[in-house]
């Protein structure tokens, strides 16, 4: 029987490989998953968790999927880098979404935003291939019959629904600031809010924005993003690949000092200015509906729901040979070394 490994060293990557691992096991693939103990604890009935290297070398997988940038080249089949997020542009181009750190064979990605690169890379380099697929963790939006909302979700009443999702990174998320404007727009009613953060936020602050829940506010943890993306009318966020995700949906975002703000945002400068941009972007101003959907056809143009099995085929593709020949990948040590360094970390087993 053919399998696979699913690579997931945070919880966001889980709904990142779900999509991929469920058309994975519908061609007949057995699906493993390599994760540290703190994911593990989140994987579903039935997600197999791989413990050790010599039961990942026993699963003979054809291909290693990966929402990190990182991954260990002591595991068999090809490696594919299936991304975290869209390219948020919290880094510089070298240092952020498009780094080639040496671990990967095929890159499968979202969009001309990114292929575009990301192929010029490839053939700078030589030792990958890359092929655009669409984005894995979109397809629950797109797939038709949409599936029924999750029940947890905030039933929609008549009233606008606000999401508000940040970054973890300190120097540009917002979510300290916003605490008290949420606060008193909270408690003025006229909206329905549905609040998340990034899972790497601290305790303090999770308790922060759980002490915000009321009538017309919920709390939710980052494993119901897409849910909750499909849910809300606009999304008010900071500098997040979150923001590229609800965009694809052609609904509008407000971000507060974004790092490098679109037309497809509705940027303002301090959380004392949401207030009015929400009611701003609830009108669907006809320019920033255009800009919307220009940034989505660039980023993910795909709608189908089926990025899932683009991914699979092209592994197949890759080991056809359809890329022809790629050259080896770099000796890196001191990646290497990391790599095997943190590979324990998810095998507890043995690495």
């Amino acid at each position: 029987m053919a399998a696979c490994l699913m690579f997931a060293t945070e919880e966001y990557a889980l709904p990142i490989l779900r999509p991929l691992a469920a058309a994975a096991r519908a061609r007949g693939q057995q699906v493993g998953w390599i994760v540290p103990d703190a994911v593990a604890t989140h994987l579903a009935p039935g997600e197999q968790r791989i413990t050790s290297l010599k039961a990942a070398k026993a699963l003979q997988p054809e291909a290693v999927y990966c929402a990190a940038n990182w991954v260990s080249p002591r595991l068999p089949g090809v490696k594919v880098q299936v991304f975290h997020g869209f390219n948020a542009e919290k880094r510089d181009p070298g240092r952020g979404h498009f780094a080639i750190r040496g671990f990967f064979d095929l890159y499968v990605t979202q969009g001309p935003a990114t292929t575009q690169p990301f192929e010029a890379l490839a053939k700078e380099h030589g030792y990958f291939a890359v092929r655009e697929t669409g984005w894995p963790k979109l397809d629950p939006l797109f797939i038709q019959p949409p599936p029924p909302q999750d029940p947890s979700i905030l039933v929609r009443d008549g009233r606008p629904v606000v999401m508000y999702a940040s970054t973890f990174s300190h120097r540009l998320s917002a979510a300290p600031a916003m605490v008290e404007p949420l606060r008193k727009m909270i408690a003025r009613g006229d909206r329905q809010w549905l609040l998340t953060l990034h899972p790497k936020c601290s305790d303090e602050l999770v308790a922060a924005y759980r002490g915000l829940e009321a009538e017309n506010a919920r709390f939710y943890t980052s494993d119901k993003l897409i849910e909750l993306e499909r849910a809300a009318d606009v999304l008010v966020c900071d500098t997040s690949s979150v923001i590229h995700e609800f965009a694809v949906m052609n609904k509008p975002v407000v971000t507060i000092a974004n790092r490098v703000p679109h037309p497809f945002m509705l940027d303002v400068p301090t959380p004392d200015d949401v207030d009015a941009a929400i009611d701003r972007a609830l009108t669907h101003p006809p320019e920033l509906m255009a800009a919307i959907k220009a940034h989505a056809d660039n980023i993910h143009p795909s709608h189908d729901g089926h990025a899932s099995e683009r991914v699979l085929d092209a592994v197949a593709a890759f080991k056809r040979g359809d890329f022809g020949k790629l050259g080896r990948k770099p000796l890196n040590l001191i990646r290497r070394y990391k790599a095997s360094r943190d590979l324990p970390a998810l095998l507890p087993g043995g690495a």
